[in-house]
């Protein structure tokens, strides 16, 4: 690890509380603020020292807490690792007092071990790593799932574990497992909560373990497959929280047929989540409740309709919610010789999450007005969708909202001129330009797999959907880190990366990093994608060095990048108002077939 800590042009306005466009002046306008030690010519990085020495010279105020110089030396060891030494960071934190057997300081380098334990003292050691681990999940927040705060709050408060055992399957960095409902039980009753947890990565799983730790809960986390390598099997808990991984098709269908927690019928393949559902299921004392995030599709798909009526049929499934940007599901393990009930809660709040608490009490009340009877879900498609089961007087503003959700998504072409003639311009091509030094190629590791791991990794379908790093590695020799103005190409598609998000190529992709200082990424990638996406070396019909483009200047690159880049924005937004226009169209069919919406039409009455 580098002794001389680095930090790029946001790091440094942020130092200096000023904007970034102040620290790019001061580097245009100052021939001697520091050279760049690393990066690239995007992204550059600087020497902190450098920096500081810079800024008194000119009198600039600025602050350099101890966390940041903490954070800063962290960093310095690169993306890949950084998750790794948060982690060694917690094991320093939480180690045995000395002369009780501590082990050893988790791999970090004596120096920056000083400065965790420094920090610790100022703070408190748990003040000190939640600011290690809210900058670590800054840094990465494309990279890592993190449920939402006021989303993981709700699901812990329906759940009321009431201070004893709690289990997370899909942990994550323990978000679920550290939200608020649990520090009111265990107020409530001192000693009486544990936590349990098993995360895939072996980073985010010792990240959890450290926090609930140093928050002096008894905690149990263990790394690894919760569908193939059950860390707690055989153990019930009080609860259970999930926000499990979704559209994930390698989670062990073919090695699971026969597997005991299939209580209510094989997962479909192509149905991750409802094998999620009854693990969690599995994992409950009878009369436990299950909180979990759900794909809004899961709730309506074909292939799991066998077992959501299973599920209804055995009072399992509780209630459906309809939440920003997924759904929760309500369950509760049926006791022996119980009876099940005979509706279940269907609730849009994915505009109100505070309406969620009060319905699903009075669910449990029977007093519910928001209930769908279960003989008529198994009598019909058991679509459980909750904008389906709307109240019949939400209807027309579920429409309006619909309609202006669509219509903020739509988006313009660019606005181009329409020439008689085509420009005559001097050309060349990919190749030269990598000859040149313009432009540098990149692949994935030949036998890279992103079947798991705690790196995450772009997919071929994430540049196709314009979607997150959705795959997972394990760390390796060769791996390209993305960062932010690449250009990343598989044979259909083609993305400039706006944010990098500590995230790896994939395969089956390549990668080409510009010299932004000669050539404009959007530039680039309008060319490749003009000559039909096919921007892998492995297509044998189309040499993607033979791509042509105009020289020209970068003032008049990035002109055509500007125009390339809305056909882009262009392309997302279709894709966006085309799930929109479907759930628009369901809510203006059932409204005037019911009678809740009226054609605005002349000569008819209202």
């Amino acid at each position: 690890m580098s002794h001389d800590p680095t930090v790029n042009a946001g790091d440094i306005a942020r130092l200096a509380g000023v904007g970034r466009a102040a620290v790019s002046n001061w580097r245009r306008r100052h021939d001697d603020f520091p050279d760049p030690i690393g990066g690239t010519a995007n992204q550059p990085l600087f020497s902190l020292r450098q920096v500081e020495s810079w800024l008194r010279r000119y009198g600039k105020s600025y602050q350099v807490s101890l966390g940041d110089r903490v954070w800063q030396r962290l960093k310095a060891a690169g993306d890949l690792r950084l998750g790794e030494l948060v982690a060694q960071a917690g094991a320093l934190l939480t180690r045995p007092a000395p002369g009780s057997g501590s082990p050893a300081e988790g791999g970090l380098e004596p120096e920056l071990a000083e400065l965790v334990l420094e920090l610790a003292e100022e703070l408190g050691a748990l003040t000190a790593y939640e600011f290690l681990c809210e900058r670590y999940l800054e840094a990465h927040s494309r990279q890592l799932s993190v449920t939402r705060e006021d989303v993981a709050g709700l699901m812990v408060r329906l759940v009321r574990p009431g201070g004893s055992t709690i289990l997370d399957p899909a942990c994550g960095v323990g978000t679920l497992l550290l939200a608020p409902g649990h520090d009111q039980h265990a107020q409530a009753e001192p000693g009486t909560a544990r936590m349990l947890g098993q995360e895939l990565s072996e980073t985010s799983a010792a990240i959890t373990a450290s926090r609930l730790r140093l928050r002096g809960v008894e905690a149990e986390v263990v790394a690894g497959d919760s569908m193939r390598d059950d860390g707690f099997a055989g153990e019930r808990a009080d609860a259970v929280v999930c926000d499990p991984p979704f559209n994930e098709r390698a989670w062990g269908y073919e090695e699971l047929t026969g597997d005991p927690r299939w209580e209510y019928g094989l997962p479909p393949r192509g149905e991750p989540e409802l094998a999620w559902v009854q693990h969690c299921l599995t994992h409950v004392k009878p009369r436990g409740l299950v909180a979990i995030l759900m794909p809004p599709a899961a709730a309506s798909r074909k292939a799991g309709r066998r077992i959501r009526a299973n599920l209804l049929r055995a009072g399992a499934l509780r209630a459906v919610i309809a939440l920003p940007g997924s759904d929760l599901w309500l369950l509760r393990r049926p006791a022996a010789g119980e009876r099940p009930p005979s509706e279940v809660l269907i609730l849009d709040a994915a505009a109100d999450l505070a309406s969620v608490e009060p319905a699903w009490e009075a669910y449990l009340e029977d007093r519910s007005d928001q209930t769908v009877r279960i003989i008529d879900l198994l009598a019909d498609e058991v679509d459980m969708t909750p904008a389906r089961h709307q109240r019949r007087d939400d209807v027309g503003k579920a429409y309006a909202e619909a309609r202006d959700r669509f219509m903020a998504a739509a988006s313009v072409p660019p606005d181009l001129k329409v020439l008689e003639q085509p420009l005559d311009q001097p050309a060349t091509t990919l190749g030269d330009l990598i000859k040149e030094g313009l432009v540098t190629t990149s692949q994935a590791p030949p036998k890279m797999t992103v079947d798991g791991g705690e790196v995450s990794v772009l997919t071929s379908d994430d540049v196709l959907n314009g979607t997150p790093p959705s795959g997972s590695t394990t760390l390796q020799q060769g791996l390209i880190a993305i960062r932010t103005g690449d250009v990343v190409a598989s044979y259909s598609s083609v993305r400039v990366m706006s944010d990098g998000g500590g995230a790896v190529l994939g395969p089956h992709l390549t990668l080409y990093r510009v010299d932004a200082r000669r050539l404009d990424p959007d530039f680039l990638a309008g060319f490749l994608r003009a000559a039909g996406g096919r921007a892998t070396t492995g297509s044998s019909r189309f040499d993607v060095r033979r791509t042509r483009l105009p020289r020209l200047s970068l003032k008049e690159q990035k002109a055509y990048g500007d125009a390339f880049r809305q056909l882009a924005v262009l392309e997302d937004a279709i894709r966006e108002t085309s799930t929109l226009g479907q759930a628009l169209i369901r809510l203006g069919l059932d409204g005037l077939a019911d009678g809740h919406l009226h054609p605005r039409a002349h000569g008819l009455t209202s």
